[in-house]
């Protein structure tokens, strides 16, 4: 599975939930099989997601159809833009033991860009220590394999026509969303002192699917935050009314109950970047994935790159990206 970020945003109800709870079984499965992995730490968990506000705006509210596909499409807009940045997360999983209480903590840093078109998770500390050189050339050739692997399903896409984020993994459209769900309750909310328009979402267990995300999005129940001015999306809750299984939950399965939170903050005036994740619940992949408990992750030190290191007024830091000792394929 991909990354939390790497998945969240484009289809903002199913992947923002398959991503933030599929990143346990990407994040522990990376963390187990290092040789530096740690069994605890006493790391605090990752800072709280702020709380939406009930506030009155002006006006009538606008169409929320016509919302959603301005949403998809500034989106689009805004993914052109986010290639030019990137960003450092602290990710904090804490499982639990059959009696609720927390038997492992993990703390995983990382840092996102992109390489090649290809949207990059680059782990750089885990339990507050660095890579070791053996576990940063280990991490080096992961990004290379699976960038490699990410064009090229994706170069296959979009030679079959079909819409996909930067890894080649399906989105799926607003329009989509609408038959394999309902929009509701729209109403103006204040978050973090801007007018946003929130609304629920409702999958339609009945609805015909042609994909396992289509699927999931069948078992999501959840609301959205659009900010009104840039019509982008700024926050989703949801949770997995039912469970979600493949292959009769014999391949994989998350727990009915299963909840998340994401929210994206504004950056530099002219973006809206990944800020904070939380997810709750559990998940098992196969043999080799067994997870009962929490995931929490915060975003920052927002960097905006060039090929040079020319400086761009209004940004407060300009880097490259950094260099690795096996850079992606072309």
């Amino acid at each position: 599975m991909a990354s939390i970020r790497t998945r969240i945003r484009t289809t903002f109800l199913v992947l923002c939930g398959c991503a933030a709870f599929g990143v346990l079984a990407v994040a522990q499965s990376e963390i187990n099989s290092s040789p530096a992995a740690q069994s605890t730490t006493s790391a605090a968990p990752a800072q709280a997601l702020s709380q939406p506000v009930e506030g009155v705006g002006e006006g009538p509210l606008p169409d929320i159809i016509a919302v959603m596909h301005d949403v998809e499409t500034n989106q689009r807009k805004a993914e052109a833009i986010e290639k030019n940045y990137m960003y450092h997360s602290v990710e904090t999983a804490q499982e639990l033991d059959s009696h609720g209480r927390v038997k492992k903590t993990t703390v995983t840093e990382a840092d996102h860009y992109f390489v090649n078109g290809i949207r990059v998770r680059r782990v750089v500390k885990k339990n507050g220590k660095d890579l070791s050189p053996e576990d940063l050339d280990h991490e080096n050739q992961r990004i290379e394999k699976e960038s490699a692997k990410a064009r090229e399903k994706r170069d296959k896409a979009d030679a079959a026509g079909k819409p996909t984020d930067s890894r080649g993994e399906d989105e799926i459209t607003v329009s989509r969303l609408i038959e394999l769900g309902a929009f509701t309750n729209a109403r103006r909310v204040q978050l973090h002192g801007r007018d946003t328009i929130a609304v629920d979402y409702v999958g339609d267990p009945k609805a015909k699917t042609h994909s396992r995300a289509e699927e999931a999005i069948r078992n999501l129940s959840g609301t959205a935050w659009i900010d009104e001015q840039d019509r982008m999306l700024v926050r989703v809750e949801g949770q997995f009314v039912n469970a979600f299984k493949v292959g009769a939950g014999l391949v994989a399965n998350i727990q009915k109950g299963t909840r998340f939170t994401m929210e994206q903050t504004k950056v530099n005036d002219e973006v809206w970047l990944p800020a904070s994740i939380s997810a709750q619940g559990a998940a098992r992949v196969l043999l080799f994935f067994n997870f009962n408990g929490s995931i929490n992750a915060v975003e920052s030190d927002y960097k905006k790159f060039r090929a040079t290191s020319t400086v761009l007024p209004g940004v407060t830091q300009v880097e490259t990206p950094p260099a690795t000792d096996n850079p992606a394929r072309p």
